[in-house]
């Protein structure tokens, strides 16, 4: 695939926007009790994620090919790739309230109509602009004013700033270590971001997933206030927004951890 740092910087903000927007599927199944709607409509949303995935590693691929080809180091470019990932994540928490308002209706529209393409075609048929700004809402204090954010682990913040800035990095990082390898060890170290993702994985549901989970099933169930998922929801996407900063720390090391196994 040819190499296009714009489209890379592009899709990476559209990956990390929407998995930003997954947060919206726990605040709206406690805040309406669809927790099964909920999931199956954010299901479309994640369908644009995987494909702007698999648009995104063979032009991060282009992105150390030509940097090989022309004997450049590609760190600045990798490090504008995770500040797009930084603006992704930021648009999402900045659009969060928006989204949530859009998510709301089309679910309450996926029950009524009973599929999902039904709901498309009605979310393309836009009548006015004015339909449209109805549903823009900003981030205010207000929003997050008297939270019971004391009653949310602390341990969720850094488990999950991690979990995020290895997934951030770990395509980069391992494309990058196939720079700093031997020629003929370049692809498995380049196919190595696999492990990096994995280990994010095994981090995210032993320690985080089921936390946060807890709280959000004890909120369905009634045992929790909603106000309970809201605080960890913004724990969690701040915690997100702190991860994709770490990832500018991670990027190096961990390529070159993963060139120490081909030295």
């Amino acid at each position: 695939m040819p190499f296009s740092l714009g489209e890379l910087l592009v899709v990476t903000l559209i990956i990390h926007m929407i998995d930003t927007f997954a947060y919206a599927v726990r605040l709206n199944s406690v805040k309406t009790g669809q927790f099964a709607l909920s999931v199956t409509l954010f299901n479309l949303f994640y369908l644009i994620s995987l494909v702007a995935h698999t648009i995104q590693a063979p032009l991060i691929g282009s992105l150390i090919d030509s940097s090989l080809s022309q004997s450049i180091d590609p760190l600045p470019q990798l490090r504008r790739l995770i500040l797009a990932a930084t603006a992704g994540t930021f648009a999402g928490i900045l659009f969060m309230p928006t989204f949530l308002q859009f998510f709301h209706r089309a679910v309450f529209n996926l029950e009524r109509a009973g599929s999902v393409p039904a709901i498309v075609r009605e979310a393309v048929k836009i009548r006015s602009p004015g339909r449209l700004l109805h549903y823009f809402t900003l981030p205010n204090k207000n929003m997050i004013r008297n939270l019971p954010f004391q009653k949310i682990p602390k341990e969720l913040i850094a488990l999950n700033a991690l979990v995020t800035g290895i997934y951030t990095v770990g395509g980069m990082s391992a494309y990058y270590a196939a720079i700093l390898v031997p020629e003929g060890h370049r692809l498995a170290a380049a196919a190595s971001a696999g492990f990096l993702n994995t280990s994010a994985n095994i981090i995210f549901m032993l320690f985080v997933d089921p936390k946060s989970s807890i709280i959000t099933d004890q909120a369905l169930r009634g045992n929790r206030p909603y106000a309970d998922v809201k605080a960890l929801v913004v724990f969690l996407m701040s915690a997100k927004l702190l991860g994709t900063f770490l990832g500018q720390l991670l990027l190096v090391p961990l390529a070159q951890a993963i060139a120490a196994f081909y030295l």
